[in-house]
């Protein structure tokens, strides 16, 4: 018995070091010493190509560095070690994810119970927001992909729930180790030594509970979204006093419906949202048909010519180091944006959050699953498609005046890729890294019967509900 758990330990940590990639830190120097690209001038047979160049840069782990966790498979997820993963925790916090009946301390009662969790993380567009500002309270409408929400006309800029960022998918977070673009939240890692900026009265202070990323933000995000756990209510719904006993047996029935509980079974769930069915997952794991020919050869550029594998390094293909790309920032006025002035902190990335200068204007490295039908991608929703992005990086020059060339990634510079190499590698991010069955992630119905993500009166239209 001893011996197994040691063996499942070790293969646990193997994936928690695949996933937190942070050799090199933040630093601007995109120089991955691990970065072996393959030569592929000639390519006889994509499949050894590919083979190749994955094991160069693999970090001695063999393929099995690159593969998520099948669904389920607890062991093998990384977790915060206060906070193990159980099935009847992730029950619970898929259904509080998405549940509308936490949307009860609002700054306008029109709005309790009309929003969730969901509600910038939703399915319908792979668990981003679907339009460019995520919306919470306020918002109004849903549309086929969320498209359509927008600010109710009732609210002022200044109270509709709303970031000055794009909200970023939760999807794969389970390699995040801190999270947001500046990755604030989370207690380990990177943030041991920016305690000064845990600053009380602010969500940051969640930081002292001593949790990693995702639990830190899904507990903190409670109050900054205007969610709560009304125990009260929740109690007057018995499949949360059952899935509440069942996700915490061992306190008391008065101790386990509070927001720090709720919050580790909302981190819980989130980690299990995994894109472990993508072409590329299955070519992972033996199947060589599971990717075109075309597919091969930008997988092939992803982890050799082109060199994006250089920053995105993980399982995952994000990884937990900040850098300045230049990218335009989410501003009042742009594309509907709200409450998103030129002064907003998050537009500084990381330095936003540490106030060092060295990390002035640096984000964190984005996951790259289920982009294909994402209409804004970038830290300000900058891009409306996988190919501007690839457009963007290949010509290599910076398109925020606000950014210093200083602080620049040393390796942001012209790609000099073709036009043909292009568009492989958007086929490889758009198809290979496409999983068709997130749904799955998704409860049928939630306790208190209301619809969901979104609960107002057009989103129930558009959604269907009753």
């Amino acid at each position: 018995m001893e011996k197994n758990y040691l063996l499942l330990i070790t293969a646990l940590l193997i994936f928690i070091t695949a996933c937190h990639t942070d050799d090199y830190g933040d630093s601007d120097d995109l120089s991955n010493p691990f970065f072996n690209p393959i030569d592929s001038s000639s390519i006889a047979n994509l499949d050894q190509a590919l083979t190749d160049s994955l094991v160069a840069n693999c970090r001695g782990f063999g393929l099995d560095f690159f593969k998520l966790p099948d669904d389920g498979d607890f062991a093998h997820i990384p977790q915060d070690p206060r906070n193990r993963i159980t099935g009847a925790k992730v029950r619970l916090g898929q259904s509080l994810f998405h549940e509308t009946g936490l949307g009860r301390n609002p700054k306008r009662i029109e709005s309790i119970n009309m929003y969730s969790c969901a509600s910038c993380h939703h399915v319908d567009a792979e668990f981003h927001a679907g339009i460019a500002q995520g919306i919470g309270e306020g918002g109004i409408g849903f549309g086929i992909r969320g498209e359509t929400r927008k600010k109710k006309t009732t609210y002022a800029d200044t109270t509709v729930d709303v970031q000055a960022i794009r909200s970023p998918t939760v999807l794969n977070v389970l390699c995040q180790e801190l999270m947001l673009w500046n990755g604030q939240f989370g207690a380990t890692g990177q943030n041991v030594g920016t305690e000064n900026a845990w600053t009380a009265g602010t969500p940051k202070e969640k930081n002292w509970l001593g949790y990693q990323g995702i639990e830190t933000q899904a507990i903190a995000g409670q109050g900054v979204h205007r969610l709560k756990i009304d125990r009260d209510y929740l109690s007057s719904l018995p499949a949360y006093v059952t899935m509440f006993a069942e996700a915490f047996p061992s306190l008391p029935a008065s101790q386990r419906m509070t927001d720090i509980n709720a919050g580790l079974a909302i981190a819980a769930y989130e980690r299990t949202l995994i894109a472990n069915q993508a072409p590329f997952q299955k070519w992972l794991r033996g199947n060589t048909t599971a990717l075109s020919t075309t597919e091969k050869r930008g997988a092939v550029l992803f982890f050799g010519k082109a060199g994006c594998v250089k920053c995105h390094t993980g399982p995952a293909l994000n990884d937990m180091a900040f850098y300045a790309l230049g990218m335009n920032d989410l501003l009042t006025g742009v594309k509907g944006a709200v409450n998103a002035g030129a002064d907003k902190p998050e537009h500084k990335g990381r330095g936003g959050f540490t106030g060092r200068t060295e990390d002035m204007f640096k984000f964190k490295v984005p996951q790259l699953y289920n982009l294909r039908n994402v209409k804004f991608l970038g830290h300000g929703a900058q891009f409306s498609s996988v190919l501007e992005v690839l457009n963007y990086k290949n010509r290599g020059i910076a398109s925020n005046r606000n950014v210093p060339t200083t602080q620049l990634a040393t390796d942001f510079k012209p790609l000099n890729l073709t036009s043909q190499e292009i568009e492989q590698l958007r086929l490889f991010v758009e198809n290979a890294l496409y999983d068709p069955n997130l749904k799955r992630f998704v409860p049928q119905s939630l306790p208190s019967g209301f619809c969901f993500p979104n609960n107002d009166p057009q989103s129930r239209l558009d959604k269907g509900c009753q």
